[in-house]
Parts: C-alpha cells; sequence; structure tokens
C-alpha cells in the first residue's frame, strides 16, 4: 500500500518525474513524459502495479499507512527538533523499530532534485541516492547506494509494469554484445525498459528481486532506461559522472534566484518545483506530476493533473519574470501562444505538454485507487469546459512581460487580439469557473472579473505600449462589465463580492480581484469580502476553503480539504491591506505544511495533519512565491 502524500520526494529530469517513497519505494512513474502511462503505479494501488523498493532488509516498505494521529505526533516531533537536525523517522516507542533499518536523514543535495536517504540499521550505515539525470537525452531513473559503515544487507524488489500497471511485459536477460555486461530487459508492446545494476535481481512471481550486501566503501550503481521496444537497449552510463552533470545542472539553474529578506529556502524550492514541472523541449508546465490523488480521501474527487493549463502557465510566467528568469519566461509565453493558435472557438482551458488537444477522461477500473479513493482517472473532463476566466489570466501575464520589456512580434499580439474577440464573442455567457464546477452554469464573478481583465490589458497595450487595436471598443467592453459586475457581483447589502451573480455564496477566488488591479487590496469593498470569507470559509485551523461544497454546485459528492493556494491568496491580500502580522502568521503556519524536502500537495487535512490531492502541485508553489513577495514587498503588484 502506499505511503502518506508527504513521505514522496519529487525526481525530474524535465520531461517526466517521479515519487520515491521515504521507504525507498519509487511508486510514481511514467515513461518518458509527465503524461504517459505510469510504469510503476504502486502509488494508486499495490506493489503489483509497479514498483521499485531498494532499502535495507527489513525496512518498513508494504504496510498500512501510520495512523494519522501517530503521524502528527511525530511531525510534531520532527519540527521541535529543528530542520537541520537529523531524527530518526520511526517510531522510537515500537521495540521492533530500534531492530529494523530507519532513514535518519533525507535531504535533496542543495538546490537539485538528487535525493539522499541516510539508513541506519543494526550492521551499519548507507547512503542511498536516486535522481533522474537531466540533460542526457535518455528516459532513465539512477539510484547509487553507498556503504558508509558496516556491512548492511540491501534488498531490492521491482515489479515491471506498463500501461498504468495494467500490462505484465515479456521480460529477459540481455547481454551487450560488445561489453559482455548482463542487463534486465522488460518488452511489451511499443514500451521497453533495461535494468543495468551491479547486482541484479531474480524473478519470482511476476516481480524481480534480491538482496545483496554493501560493505564501507563499497558503492553500487542501478539504472533502470526506457525506450521504444523497436530500438535497441541503451548502454551502461557512468553513474557517476551523471550525478555530477545534474546536480551542475540544477545548481547552475537556481544560483541567480534573487536572495529574499523573509521564506528564501522555501520561495527557491518552489522556482525549482516549477522548473521540474516544465518539460524542457516544449516548455509545458504540467499542474502536478500525478493523476487521481483525491481531495476526499475514499471519494470521487480525483484527477488527472499531468496537464497544462493556460492559467498555471500564465501564472508561471509571472512567477519566473519576477525572479529574474526571463528565458524561461519567453519560453513559457511561446508554448502557451502555440497551444492556443488556432480558431478562438476552440480554445481550451488545458492543453497536453505539447499542446495536444484531445484529453478524453477514462476510468482506470484496474486500480483500486489511492486508500480506496475511486475512480482513478486518466485524462480530464474538464478539458471541454468553457471557463471565461482563462483569457483575462493569459492576457495579463503577458501584460507583465511587457512592462518587463518583453517584445511582442508577428505572432503574439495578433493572436492576442484574436482572444480579445473571442472574450468579446462570449461575454454573455455564463461558464464552469475557476474550479471546474461539473454543476450547472452560472455568471461567476472571478470569471467576469477576468474578463474585464482582459480588456483592460488590451487598452494598455494600446496606449502604454504603442501596440495596434481598438482601444475605444475594449474600453467600452471593459467598463461595461465593470458596471455589470458592480450592480450583479456585489451584495451592498452585506459589504461583499459574491461567488455568483445573484447569490449569497462567497469564494476564495474573490481574492484575485485586487491582484488584477479590478479593486485595491485595502478598499472597504475588498475588506468587507475578506471577513465574509474569514467568516464562512475559515476551518477551526485558519485556512481558507475554494467554496462551501453543500452548496452543491459543483455537481459531486464528498467534501475537501483546505485548498493551500486560496490560503496563500490570503497571506497575499493580508500583506498588501496592512496586516502584516496575520500575513506572517498565516505564511509561517502554511510553510510548515511542507514536508522534509519543501514539497507542498494540493490541499491539507488539518484534521489528520496530512497532505490530500496532487503532489507536488505547481499553483501551490506559485501562490506561495506570490506570498512570499507581497510580505516582502517584492514587485508581484497589480500592473
Amino acid at each position: 500500500m502506499a505511503s502518506l502524500i508527504e513521505d514522496y520526494a519529487l525526481l525530474s529530469d524535465l520531461h517526466t518525474g517521479a515519487l520515491v517513497s521515504e521507504s525507498g519505494s519509487v511508486d510514481w512513474l511514467g515513461f518518458p513524459r509527465f503524461d504517459s502511462d505510469a510504469s510503476f503505479a504502486a502509488l494508486l494501488g499495490g506493489a503489483e502495479h509497479g514498483r521499485w523498493l531498494l532499502a535495507p532488509a527489513g525496512a518498513v516498505d508494504d504496510c498500512e499507512p501510520e495512523h494519522p494521529a501517530r503521524r502528527a505526533e511525530r511531525r510534531q516531533a520532527s519540527r521541535q527538533a529543528g530542520p537541520d537536525e537529523p531524527h530518526a523517522q520511526g517510531d522510537a516507542q515500537d521495540p521492533a523499530a530500534e531492530e529494523r533499518p530507519v532513514v535518519v536523514q533525507r535531504t535533496y543535495v542543495d538546490s537539485t532534485f538528487v535525493l539522499r536517504t541516510l539508513w541506519k540499521a543494526d550492521e551499519g550505515e548507507v547512503l542511498v541516492t536516486d535522481l533522474m539525470p537531466v540533460g542526457d537525452e535518455r528516459a532513465s531513473i539512477v539510484r547509487r547506494v553507498e556503504g558508509l559503515a558496516g556491512s548492511v544487507r540491501m534488498h531490492q524488489e521491482i515489479s515491471f509494469r506498463f500501461g498504468d500497471g495494467s500490462v505484465v511485459p515479456w521480460v529477459r536477460r540481455h547481454q551487450d554484445p560488445e561489453t559482455g555486461v548482463t542487463s534486465i530487459v522488460a518488452v511489451a508492446g511499443p514500451d521497453a525498459m533495461v535494468l543495468h545494476a551491479d547486482r541484479l535481481p531474480h524473478g519470482q512471481d511476476q516481480r524481480h528481486v534480491g538482496d545483496f550486501i554493501v560493505a564501507a566503501g563499497e558503492t553500487i550503481d542501478f539504472e533502470l532506461c526506457w525506450f521504444a521496444s523497436h530500438k535497441d537497449a541503451p548502454p551502461r552510463i557512468d553513474v557517476g559522472a551523471n550525478i555530477q552533470a545534474t546536480m551542475s545542472y540544477w545548481q547552475h539553474w537556481a544560483k541567480d534566484i534573487p536572495a529574499q529578506e523573509s521564506y528564501h529556502d522555501i520561495v527557491k524550492r518552489s522556482l525549482l518545483v516549477l522548473r521540474a514541472l516544465t518539460h524542457e523541449e516544449t516548455g509545458g508546465i504540467v499542474a502536478a506530476p500525478t493523476t487521481s490523488l483525491p481531495e476526499d480521501f475514499g471519494g470521487e474527487r480525483n484527477w488527472d493533473y499531468r496537464f497544462c493549463w493556460l492559467r498555471d502557465a500564465a501564472l508561471t510566467l509571472e512567477a519566473m519574470m519576477t525572479h529574474g528568469y526571463e528565458k524561461e519566461a519567453m519560453n513559457w509565453r511561446n508554448w502557451l501562444l502555440r497551444a492556443v493558435a488556432g480558431d478562438p472557438e476552440d480554445l481550451q482551458i488545458m492543453y497536453g505538454v505539447a499542446g495536444e488537444r484531445r484529453l478524453p477522461e477514462r476510468i482506470l477500473d484496474h486500480l483500486p485507487g489511492y486508500e480506496g479513493s475511486l475512480p482513478v482517472r486518466a485524462g480530464n473532463g474538464a478539458v471541454d469546459q468553457y471557463q471565461g476566466d482563462v483569457v483575462g489570466e493569459v492576457l495579463v501575464a503577458l501584460e507583465k512581460l511587457r512592462n518587463m520589456g518583453g517584445v511582442e512580434d508577428h505572432f503574439s499580439w495578433p493572436l492576442q487580439k484574436t482572444l480579445l474577440g473571442y472574450v468579446e464573442k462570449h461575454i454573455d455567457h455564463k461558464d464552469h469557473g475557476i474550479w471546474e464546477m461539473r454543476g450547472p452554469l452560472k455568471f461567476f464573478t472571478h470569471s467576469r472579473v477576468m474578463m474585464w481583465a482582459a480588456f483592460d490589458r488590451g487598452v494598455r497595450a494600446v496606449r502604454e505600449h504603442g501596440l495596434e487595436g481598438d482601444a475605444e471598443a475594449w474600453e467600452k467592453l471593459r467598463d461595461r462589465l465593470h458596471a455589470e459586475i458592480m450592480e450583479h457581483g456585489f451584495d451592498a447589502g452585506a459589504n461583499t463580492f459574491r461567488q455568483t451573480y445573484g447569490d449569497t455564496e462567497v469564494d476564495a477566488s474573490l481574492l484575485v480581484l485586487p491582484q488584477v488591479g479590478f479593486i485595491a487590496y485595502d478598499d472597504p469593498k475588498m475588506l468587507g469580502t475578506v471577513a465574509r470569507l474569514e467568516r464562512d470559509l475559515m476551518d477551526d485551523a485558519g485556512l481558507l476553503l475554494r467554496y462551501r461544497t453543500t452548496a452543491g454546485k459543483d455537481g459531486l459528492s464528498g467534501t475537501e480539504h483546505p485548498f493551500l493556494a486560496c490560503s496563500f491568496w490570503l497571506v497575499e491580500q493580508y500583506a498588501r491591506s496592512g496586516r502584516i502580522d496575520d500575513a506572517r502568521r498565516l505564511m509561517d503556519q502554511l510553510v510548515g505544511y511542507a514536508n522534509d524536502l519543501g514539497l507542498l500537495s494540493e490541499e491539507y487535512d488539518t484534521i489528520d495533519d496530512r497532505m490530500a490531492g496532487n503532489f507536488p502541485q505547481a499553483f501551490s508553489h506559485l501562490t506561495l512565491i506570490r506570498a512570499a513577495d507581497a510580505i516582502n514587498g517584492h514587485a508581484q503588484h497589480a500592473v
């Protein structure tokens, strides 16, 4: 059974990502792209659905997840120990835990996604290094075991799978004709994998297992590499050289991140996460590398986030610009413009990693789901939704790029004008809203404001940047929307903006209104909205829900936990409206929900003190960066 979500580490090669549990099991990995079918899918099932375990023999690996109450006690002990003080991950009150190997420290090499896990066993200590090499044009995962003290028996278990864990491949031994070195090759249909290892496992019940001894000073290397089955198996690599090259890549990329007065480490890690979730060649950023990690444990709110939302791409562009990554910002812009190019009536809210449009949602009924949360989905039905805010998100980000010196070309500005025509054509249409409601269409206030923002940025492009366009027509549409929003989207009697026209509900997306310049952060109308959000949507731990699921607008059963991005928005609102002490208090609380590696999920269960939703989540890290910038007084004002 899978570990708790927060017990996973992310590895990335800028093409795909893997999740490695604290106990040394690679439980999620799709080769060769983020949105490929998973080869290791134990995250959503069991070992039989594919995984690669590498840990000292006798370590806990496939038991029931730790009880949330015990987990909460251990997390608190970890926090009290301090971030730099090594601490055992096992339960010290459990006599059996004292006898089995335990993780005493798990860290990324500074400013990288090279993971190092230090194990302590009765007979000695070992260090396991996990990474996905960057820049070698291979799709592979590398694992190195180094003996530090004594002699430790290690155990590995690998279940080769394809097709999201449903396809058991044909597995055979393969001898390289030039070197004579033997490897293991697994083949099924178009996919193949080769395991190069100093210690190869043996076949047993549709999996491969094996134990080996690693002594102090000894190094044992493994590489699992995907390749197209019609090609020859790739040869072995120099593992040491690949580790050094991968560390150098990440550290070079991160070296120019500007110092932050507060929250520097978590902002740096968040920027690294955004880079790790970005496809190196296409520039598309996936919302998360996973599918169907539940928002409601045991429920149906399980979605596939391995695609590129225009909203996330636009916000990533802003974050990169603000922190000095102009090249990356332009790459994101180019992906975004390529994705939306064509007939504007075909505009989607999300695309594949390379801009693919067909992302049909289907059920993977062979997988039992994370902690029994069904259905497990591949693809996302929201791709066909109309969400009126999306063009506004894009044009706000591109306006910021212009303000920072970005130059429009023969492609980018004409396409933006076409998008404004699309907004005008749909100005009277209801939509599904930012939260992808699967209930009836509504006039969502946030969507209407983002349409206002789209026309506002069109006007600015003409009048402030000298671009060609019908500024007068866009200005009229902008002003019409403003008047409409104030009449139908604002409740004067309650002094609050509404979730939808004519309704009494609110939702956290209203916190975006001042971010795009529709209203000042400290305007009494905005302060009244914040007070209403605090009253209606704040849980007992002080985090914001997206909206009240009990209102029945989203067309789904069950409930969900606080969406972390909403609380980061609240931090920004507090900081920009003079409540800096409240901003720091909430920010410290939210940062405390990151795991030991600085990674955040989509949501957080404050009752059982555990992460929920897909992981790691780009939107959570994006809004964390904005919140830190607000506290630090950086330049992410509405412009």
